[in-house]
């Protein structure tokens, strides 16, 4: 779209926004096209930044709504937010979050699994995009959070175990491989208290665990 010679107009208002596929792109262009004042909307994908239309859409409601629905790493550049003395302030300035990349090990057994672990993890506060393998039972998960954090979160949605397998930051180049952080989780019954044995709904032995529902 050529948004690096952009001109920016009166009633317009641009955010950037970390916008990694046409699923990120939707995502956006969704939660903003019946939002109050907003006349369209325009997503550019490749300078990662979001042009609102719309004279009585207010920039800041604008700029929550995204983070409230999206992503929280979202930044007004026009109009500019002003600062209490009336200055403006320069949001391009401020430093941006770094996006975690981690590659998390789950178990997964059918097409069933896949999708509800997919939206389950999708829902979690700052993940920007979720990518499955499902030969290797590994979650590459993309987003504004910390590895260590992420994956607590992710076992207690899911309810099993979880490692994280690689991490990452964009931005420094460093990765992190090898076992990582592990949650295991315990359900009952116990049958004796020093054998403690996992929950087998998704066990590769019992053949019927994608099944129970």
């Amino acid at each position: 779209m050529g948004n690096e010679h952009h001109q920016f107009r009166d009633g317009e208002i641009v955010l950037k926004v970390q916008i990694h596929c046409e699923g990120c792109s939707s995502k956006v262009f969704n939660c903003l096209k019946d939002f109050q004042g907003v006349e369209g909307v325009e997503v550019d994908m490749k300078g990662k930044r979001v042009m609102v239309k719309g004279q009585k859409a207010d920039p800041f409601k604008v700029l929550e709504r995204v983070k409230k629905k999206y992503s929280r790493n979202v930044q007004l550049i026009f109009p500019k937010p002003k600062s209490k003395d009336g200055d403006k302030v320069d949001s391009q300035s401020k430093q941006e979050p770094k996006i975690s990349v981690v590659a998390l090990k789950t178990y997964m057994h059918c097409e069933g699994c896949v999708n509800d672990i997919k939206r389950r993890i999708e829902r979690i506060q700052g993940v920007l995009n979720v990518e499955m393998d499902t030969e290797n039972s590994t979650v590459t998960v993309k987003g504004e959070f910390d590895p260590t954090e992420l994956v607590g979160t992710v076992g207690k949605r899911l309810g099993k175990y979880v490692e994280i397998v690689e991490s990452n930051q964009e931005g420094n180049g460093s990765k992190k491989k090898g076992k990582g952080e592990e949650i295991i989780f315990h359900y009952p019954p116990r049958y004796l208290a020093e054998h403690v044995y996992p929950t087998q709904i998704f066990s590769d032995v019992n053949i019927s665990s994608c099944s129970v529902m």
